[in-house]
């Protein structure tokens, strides 16, 4: 089988404005790169685990969840708290913030270390985002513990605090008491013994968002300190919608700008009567808008498209000359990686996620030649449903492969494999 475009799977080429996908046949390296966009800063994991900022336009391989990398598309987002690491800015009561502490996940020493005061008080730090909003939020800090293991996160939702607040065991990496005003939660581990805690709601009003350090898990904000120990934090974010890469942010809001890649390979790397189309790819939010990656013609009328639009689903696709010529859906953890792929030949259709065959259609027509010209993360042209998420590996095949080949290509290489990419526990 020929594969006439490779990119990703562990090998990752770029510079500003270009990510290289390329291919490789009969060891003739011939470079087809995507041509890449995004009008600011941003941020990324890189190869060591550390947070680092890119200038505009480069590219983000991040290895936050991945040892190979993928490359991260993002839509765009703010951090409405204008202060994002400088906790000295919050205001503060019962707690004493030491700035520069001791080393964050930025690799730096400016991650500031928070101190309850001894007592049995409130003990907290707080800030307003910059703008007052009644939409989805979610707000976000990186969190080590310094002789205590909890983090304790506070709004007031619909005019209430008890409802409005959650526990993160910063030791154990867990969540636990979950007041009824948060609709999720969620740990992440971010290396050296940080975290990343965040909650998502909604209907907060103009009131400000708190970080408390605390001995125990507990409903009630009051706790006691000892003033000696408390938490190490990092990179607050406060932004709509759901949890996004960090924005570093130091007396103003910055706004991250939205990402694409496109335009890569010619008509002399896809062929139009036959081939195969395959991606290992994740959402970044389990819900209905549509992002899209096509491999087309600059239209949405001949389209081979794989599509995340529902939440816990995929949708592969195929349009011939503005007609649908094969469609087919699967069941999906969408914020895990899948396999998948579609493969085309006159009256002869099929679609794979994870090793399985999901659809089958012996009915249909391809391309004229000379059509398929080139690859985008979107639905074929100006950048409309871009495909916002995570990229493991794009291939491409010149050639309408066996079931078996095709079996292979989506099904994972170790049970080890398949527990960790669907995020489940082995018991």
């Amino acid at each position: 089988m020929a594969q006439t475009l490779k990119f990703g799977n562990g090998t990752w080429a770029t510079k500003k404005g270009s990510t290289l996908a390329y291919n490789d046949e009969n060891n003739n390296y011939k470079p087809l790169p995507f041509t890449t966009t995004r009008d600011s800063i941003a941020t990324r994991v890189n190869k060591e685990g550390l947070i680092e900022v890119v200038g505009n336009d480069v590219p983000r391989i991040d290895y936050t969840d991945s040892a190979e990398g993928v490359l991260l598309l993002e839509n765009s987002a703010t951090n409405k708290f204008i202060y994002s690491e400088d906790f000295t800015q919050w205001s503060s009561l019962n707690l004493t913030v030491t700035s520069d502490y001791a080393i964050s996940p930025s690799g730096k020493q400016d991650a500031s270390f928070i101190t309850p005061s001894s007592g049995s008080n409130e003990h907290k730090i707080e800030l307003v985002p910059s703008t007052q909003t009644n939409s989805q939020e979610t707000f976000s800090v990186y969190a080590k513990p310094n002789g205590f293991d909890w983090l304790y996160l506070r709004t007031n939702i619909n005019g209430s605090w008890s409802s409005g607040y959650a526990n993160f065991n910063i030791t154990t990496g867990e969540t636990d008491l979950l007041g009824s005003g948060f609709t999720f939660s969620s740990i992440e581990d971010a290396g050296n013994g940080w975290y990343r805690c965040s909650v998502t709601f909604s209907n907060r009003g103009n009131d400000p968002l708190q970080i408390f350090s605390m001995p125990t898990s507990q409903s009630s904000s009051v706790s006691n300190g000892d003033g000696i120990n408390g938490a190490l934090i990092y990179a607050a974010q406060a932004e709509l919608g759901n949890l996004s890469s960090y924005i570093p942010t130091n007396g103003s809001t910055v706004t991250r700008a939205a990402e694409t890649a496109n335009g890569s390979g010619n008509s002399e790397v896809f062929n139009d009567s036959e081939g195969v189309l395959f991606a290992d790819i994740a959402a970044l939010a389990n819900d209905s808008s549509l992002r899209t990656i096509t491999l087309g013609d600059n239209s949405s009328s001949n389209a081979v498209s794989f599509r995340y639009d529902n939440p816990n689903q995929i949708t592969l696709y195929l349009n011939s000359g503005g007609v649908s010529q094969f469609s087919t859906a699967a069941n999906v953890q969408t914020l895990s990686f899948n396999k998948c792929l579609i493969k085309y030949k006159a009256n002869d259709f099929s679609a794979w996620v994870n090793g399985f065959k999901i659809g089958v259609d012996t009915s249909g027509i391809i391309f004229p030649s000379g059509t398929l010209d080139r690859l985008n993360f979107d639905i074929g042209y100006n950048s409309v449903s871009p495909f916002h998420g995570k990229t493991k590996e794009i291939g491409y095949y010149d050639t309408a492969l066996t079931d078996a080949e095709l079996e292979y290509m989506t099904s994972y290489r170790s049970l080890n494999e398949l527990v960790t990419v669907l995020n489940l526990n082995e018991l």
